[in-house]
């Protein structure tokens, strides 16, 4: 059986189709509303749609929220290859699941937390280095460790623990 480490490093890194939640992912929790700016969201997910990868909107969101969700994320330039589908052309019908076909989930509910946009783009492209961010929001949320309130969730770490030992 294959640990979690290795079975993402299987992963490729050039065009995985990528499910991307909206709220607490995208932006911080204010459903119905349109809450602020997760730090770093959208550079980040432009720059995953520079590498190639293909970006679903994957939310609860539907009808009248869903529209102001899309079109919040248009306004700040980031336009889904699909939205709440596998890919653009689907159309939800009862005899299917709704379930979304992709590589990989980024979303704020994952096991263990959200580790934080700049650490998702390391996690996918680690020999690209840092993104050249710049901060909108500095009052974003920023993800804790459950261990500890000061210090953020460092998947990197965790996952190295995870490793078997030599």
């Amino acid at each position: 059986m294959r640990t979690f480490a290795e079975n993402f490093s299987m992963l490729s890194e050039e065009g995985l189709t990528i499910a991307v939640d909206f709220d607490g992912t995208i932006v911080e929790h204010a459903y119905p509303r349109i809450g602020k700016e997760m730090l770093f969201a959208f550079d980040t997910l432009k720059a995953l749609e520079k590498k190639g990868h293909k970006l679903i909107l994957w939310t609860f969101r539907a009808g009248d929220t869903l529209r102001d969700a899309v079109e919040y994320c248009a306004q700040n330039g980031m336009h889904f290859y699909a939205v709440n589908a596998s890919y653009p052309e689907e159309k939800y019908v009862d005899d299917i699941s709704r379930k979304i076909n992709a590589d990989l989930f980024i979303d704020d509910r994952n096991v263990g937390g959200f580790p934080g946009w700049g650490e998702i783009y390391q996690m996918l492209h680690p020999n690209d280095g840092g993104l050249d961010h710049q901060l909108r929001n500095p009052t974003a949320h920023h993800n804790k460790s459950q261990n500890s309130s000061s210090s953020p969730f460092n998947f990197r770490s965790w996952l190295s623990s995870k490793q078997p030992k030599k």
